[in-house]
């Protein structure tokens, strides 16, 4: 696969990714004005492996043999080492079914406060696994940051992730389905984007690299 001129622009960036801190609560992040763009999804959406393959990196996002284990915010800064210009949070996924109910409940209270108030936050990348579609859970994470995206003040990408399982009939209608649902989000100020993705076989990854690249960089 080769890569645009754009695209090699953004995998550049993307491969500057480096750990900076992690969190249990929103008052633990470092405040700063520089975009922050969250990767957020179920516990087996594939969302770690889409970072690290994003950032061209094996191990930057942790990605457990027990889903829904990690239940940090991780922030990795971008651009110059001694001078970033974004950073990326990683949040837990959520929806699996082992984790305590109490977890459960105060994860759903920091991840819906970070969406709706935290103020560096620019973009939102959802994982959705394209076999089970958009979950209940899915929607109400959309629902919590709906109104920031209708105002334009922040972009959402969706990345169908474990594109490589699906058929090109699969596929189509996985696009067709998430371009629907989201569809309720949209309005003139609004920055929606779906891209099937695949770690595996890297399909998606220029396209989703690029279009992260030019949120920060417009």
């Amino acid at each position: 696969m080769n890569s645009t001129p754009d695209a090699k622009t953004a995998l550049a960036w993307t491969h500057t990714a480096r750990f900076l801190t992690t969190a249990s609560q929103l008052d633990q992040l470092p405040v700063h004005e520089l975009p922050e763009i969250a990767f957020v999804g179920r516990s087996n959406a594939g969302k770690s492996t889409a970072i690290n393959r994003l950032a061209q990196q094996k191990r930057l996002a942790f990605a457990s043999k027990t889903p829904g284990r990690t239940q940090h915010i991780n922030l990795f800064a971008l651009g110059p080492k001694d001078a970033p210009n974004a950073y990326f949070a990683d949040l837990p996924g959520y929806g699996y079914a082992a984790v305590e109910r109490a977890a459960k409940l105060r994860w759903q209270q920091v991840m819906a406060g970070y969406l709706a108030v935290r103020r560096s936050l620019s973009g939102v990348v959802l994982m959705i696994d394209p076999r089970l579609g958009l979950t209940d859970l899915d929607r109400q994470l959309l629902a919590w940051v709906a109104p920031r995206i209708g105002t334009g003040e922040i972009k959402l990408l969706v990345l169908l992730t474990k594109a490589d399982k699906l058929s090109r009939k699969e596929a189509d209608a996985a696009v067709r389905a998430a371009t629907a649902t989201l569809a309720d989000l949209s309005t003139d100020d609004a920055d929606i984007g779906v891209l099937l993705f695949s770690a595996l076989n890297k399909s998606g990854v220029d396209d989703a690299a690029t279009t992260l690249h030019g949120w920060v960089h417009a």
